[in-house]
């Protein structure tokens, strides 16, 4: 699994669903209370149906819907797919602004995830921020190396320990010929 942390700013949407987008919506949003946004997360935690961002990395035609897009041809929505997040919860909360922390399993969008929330409390809502705190065994606490060690050995050493968390895997793959059987030819 993997764990984000993401600041929503409620009020506005934009077309890619984060900062870097157009704003394509604003609504007012002084009557969210930080208890309407605690209710609101229970809805979206488990296995959810999603709707992925137009802008993002899924393909058509072998080429990121978000390439198309900034091309300016039309892209339809994708299918809602099931989606898992195992926890979500409310960090903070300054209008406009919240802080969420999630941990999501695979193929899921935090973005979109923010943009549901605000359509859910009747307003609108986009991400300013994302953080990624935790990839498989791991945690940005843990395991990210502080600047002032970027010596080699220090990143050497943490290479090293971070590598023993990993599945073992073989450490070469052999090579894929078109025909089982026949070998391989390298050429020198």
């Amino acid at each position: 699994s993997q764990k984000y942390t993401a600041i929503g700013l409620l009020g506005k949407a934009t077309d890619t669903l984060d900062a870097t987008g157009k704003v394509t919506e604003e609504k007012p949003y002084d009557q969210i209370t930080k208890g309407d946004l605690e209710n609101v997360l229970q809805k979206f935690t488990g296995d959810i149906m999603q709707v992925p961002p137009l802008y993002s990395a899924l393909k058509k035609d072998g080429e990121r819907l978000s390439t198309l897009m900034k091309r300016g041809e039309a892209v339809e929505a994708k299918p809602a797919r099931r989606v898992r997040v195992y926890s979500l919860s409310l960090q903070q909360f300054q209008p406009p602004l919240f802080t969420l922390d999630v941990e999501c399993g695979g193929g899921f969008y935090v973005r979109s995830l923010v943009s549901d929330i605000g359509k859910e409390l009747s307003t609108c809502a986009t991400m300013q921020e994302l953080t990624r705190t935790k990839q498989g065994p791991f945690t940005l606490e843990e395991h990210a190396l502080h600047e002032d060690k970027w010596t080699i050995d220090e990143i050497a050493r943490s290479l090293e320990h971070c590598t023993s968390l990993l599945p073992d895997e073989p450490s070469h793959k052999k090579l894929k010929t078109e025909h089982p059987g026949e070998t391989a030819v390298s050429c020198e």
